[in-house]
């Protein structure tokens, strides 16, 4: 497979005139950062076969400067993102929907890195029906600042409801754009997706003429720090996905934080997935907290997280860290909460210590994008099909197979009541 020292300065120049979004031409007119749509990713992954792209969530700076660093060492298109509870209008991290885009260019620019990368705006969460009229007007804004791609999440409402969402919001999400749609929390066992209420959001869509490009189940995982290894239902995952494949949907893995390389393997090789979020173990690894195989940070005999030695923040930075949150009265749950306070003091360190938080996260990133999912060299298929496209969106994979006339919002709701599923427990499962 040809490599991006493969792709000539000449093709690269023409990717970067013709690939990059409006928006992204717009605000970044002389960059050499081929900042593109999730469109071009999940179409780079499907191209190799059995590859997932990672969605690094920038939770901080060193998060992001790491993970771009390993794409570029592992000749891997990638996907940099943070989700509306982390960056959005009440975030709890200083990256944020609105500025997310500006870091990722100035560091592709610093780092000379040419690998092509989305912006991703995770979870933008519509929990009731009242959310929908601000996210009108705040969506937009999203997309002016820089994110090229976005997963509408209404999963925490009635699927008729979530649905119905998806349909009221689409006119303000670019037809270029990647798009993500989500049936089910993530929230481990409780409420696991089912065939039906993927197929109901999926066909529901289609009828309008929406084509998600993935979709995310609660197929056994959580976010943050996974409890038990229990993990990933691969085999439910794949049936669902074998049941969309009509509608040509690639899967968006949640939760992957927490789950064997192992079964990371196995939903690359054996389902439709595409995307893989990694959020809690970067934050962790960028720390220099010790983490095990399945990307959990470590707790020691008393429940408290294990700093390495000379590895990511000093320890002096560490002791003040769990002060403040000890202050706070977090779990450990909760410690995601000290990326805001405390993201211009880690900036502030000296340069050796920021780089060695960064190093430790290219590492991490580099293994997963390599060993575990298969996603080495798909930068060149990425540029590939920008070239061919002619330019920044590459179209729909799906088409019209169904009729608007046999999904009004009367017969929606009259659909919805014929499903099974579970909402499972209720809770604060946004990221």
């Amino acid at each position: 497979m040809a490599k991006m020292s493969d792709v000539s300065a000449k093709d690269y120049a023409k990717a970067l005139e013709i690939g990059r979004p409006p928006n992204i031409a717009r605000l970044f007119p002389h960059s050499r950062a081929l900042i593109v749509s999730g469109k071009v990713i999940d179409r780079a992954m499907l191209a190799k076969g059995h590859a997932v792209a990672m969605a690094a969530n920038g939770r901080n700076f060193f998060v992001i400067k790491g993970a771009l660093m390993a794409a570029q060492r592992a000749n891997a298109a990638i996907i940099i993102e943070i989700a509306r509870s982390e960056g959005g209008a009440g975030a709890y991290c200083a990256v944020n929907y609105w500025n997310m885009a500006r870091y990722v260019d100035d560091l592709c620019n610093e780092l000379g890195i040419t690998v092509p990368v989305a912006i991703h705006a995770d979870h933008y969460g519509i929990k009731t029906p009242a959310d929908i009229a601000p996210a009108k007007i705040e969506i937009p804004s999203i997309f002016d600042a820089g994110i090229t791609s976005i997963a509408i999440d209404a999963s925490h409402m009635p699927d008729d409801q979530n649905l119905l969402a998806n349909l009221e919001l689409n006119p303000f999400v670019p037809p270029w754009a990647g798009l993500e749609t989500e049936v089910g929390e993530i929230k481990g066992k409780s409420g696991l997706s089912t065939r039906e209420e993927a197929l109901f959001l999926i066909e529901g869509l289609n009828a309008h003429g929406i084509f998600p490009d993935w979709i995310a189940l609660n197929n056994g995982t959580t976010h943050g720090l996974e409890a038990s290894d229990s993990g990933i239902q691969v085999e439910l995952t794949a049936d669902i996905h074998q049941a969309l494949a009509p509608y040509r949907v690639s899967g968006a893995q949640h939760g992957t934080s927490g789950n064997s390389s192992e079964r990371l393997r196995a939903i690359a090789a054996r389902t439709r997935t595409t995307k893989a979020n990694v959020a809690t173990a970067l934050q962790m690894i960028s720390w220099g907290l010790k983490v095990n195989d399945y990307g959990n940070a470590q707790l020691d005999a008393e429940g408290r997280f294990i700093k390495v030695p000379d590895s990511g923040v000093t320890e002096e930075m560490w002791a003040k860290m769990v002060a403040y949150a000890q202050e706070k009265g977090w779990k450990a749950g909760d410690y995601k909460k000290l990326n805001l306070p405390f993201e211009n003091r880690l900036l502030g360190q000296p340069r050796e210590i920021r780089d060695r938080m960064a190093r430790r996260v290219e590492d991490f990133v580099h293994n997963m994008l390599v060993n575990v999912l298969n996603a080495r060299d798909t930068a060149p298929l990425a540029v590939e099909l920008v070239l061919r496209t002619g330019g920044p969106d590459p179209g729909p994979k799906a088409e019209r197979l169904l009729s608007a006339d046999d999904w009004t919002p009367e017969k929606i709701a009259r659909r919805a009541q014929g499903l099974k599923g579970s909402k499972g427990a209720k809770g604060n499962f946004d990221d």
